[in-house]
């Protein structure tokens, strides 16, 4: 079955540099697609979760968390339109913050940070080992993002929605193939 991989704290602010396209080039018996900069692949090969950590792990020159998800986990996600009835425009964004495992407890939601009335950052829902939100294009929210983890008390990588709707594309013409 494929799945998805993403890779935490990857080309961020100059630390842990890699060149993820090169390693979805090294690992092209398993059909790795790289999507991005940041670590994010699809891996169209039905390989176990193991050996693909083992693999990615084996090209990274540094230690990260690496989330695995089956791609089943993505198209459900996208197909529930889970942005639908939220606010968009230039100046807010959609994400999802992929976790490492599922949270034993979850917040009540929505969740406004850093209060309801002027929220920075929104988490709209937590669906299984996903977090969705939508933040506001200023500087003081990208701190906020940090904020999930210590929250839900796991470790997190978060996309843009975009990157999340690109991923499930890709997904869904593979099935179509």
């Amino acid at each position: 079955m494929p799945s998805v991989v993403f890779l935490r704290a990857v080309n961020v602010g100059g630390t842990n540099r890699c060149q993820p396209a090169l390693i979805a080039k090294e690992l092209a018996k398993f059909g790795v697609v790289n999507i991005g900069a940041v670590g994010t692949f699809v891996v169209r090969e039905a390989v176990s979760e193991s050996a693909l950590r083992a693999a990615i792990a084996k090209k990274l020159p540094f230690k990260c968390e690496i989330m695995i998800c089956p791609a089943r986990d993505i198209i459900k996600l996208i197909s529930k339109d889970p942005f639908s009835r939220e606010p968009s425009g230039p100046n807010i964004t959609r994400f999802a913050s992929v976790l490492h495992k599922r949270p034993r407890a979850l917040p009540p939601l929505p969740l406004n940070m850093p209060s309801d009335d002027n929220w920075l950052l929104k988490i709209i829902a937590i669906e299984n080992r996903f977090v969705l939100g939508l933040y506001r294009r200023e500087m003081k929210a990208i701190s906020y993002l940090g904020k999930i983890e210590k929250l839900l008390g796991v470790p997190a990588t978060t996309r843009n929605w975009n990157t999340i709707e690109k991923v499930a594309r890709i997904l869904r013409q593979d099935s179509q193939n």
